[in-house]
């Protein structure tokens, strides 16, 4: 087993086997504590009024659903529409 650094994950874009939409780049992971287990990504919707503003929902990526992680981007096998969280809301879409 390989291990990865947050760091080395940031720099990955998200990329969505379903229909090869670029979902953007990860922000953050959820963890499962005290296992310390990767349980989600977390990769910022698209901002407001063309890029000014933040983002309202963000992308949560259940670990299950990651397919490949490569020297630069990380495909994943979900319904981009299915794992939109507003944002702020830590609670994974089922």
């Amino acid at each position: 087993m390989s291990c990865t650094r947050f760091t080395e994950l940031r720099c990955k874009e998200v990329i969505c086997l379903s229909d090869g939409r670029r979902l953007g780049f990860i922000c953050d992971v959820l963890v499962e504590v005290p296992e310390g287990k990767v349980v989600a990504l977390v990769v910022p919707g698209r901002c407001r009024w063309g890029g000014l503003g933040a983002p309202r929902e963000d992308y949560i990526i259940p670990w299950q659903s990651v397919c490949r992680i490569g020297p630069d981007i990380i495909l994943v096998d979900i319904q981009p529409d299915k794992c939109r969280v507003p944002r702020g809301k830590t609670f994974l879409p089922l």
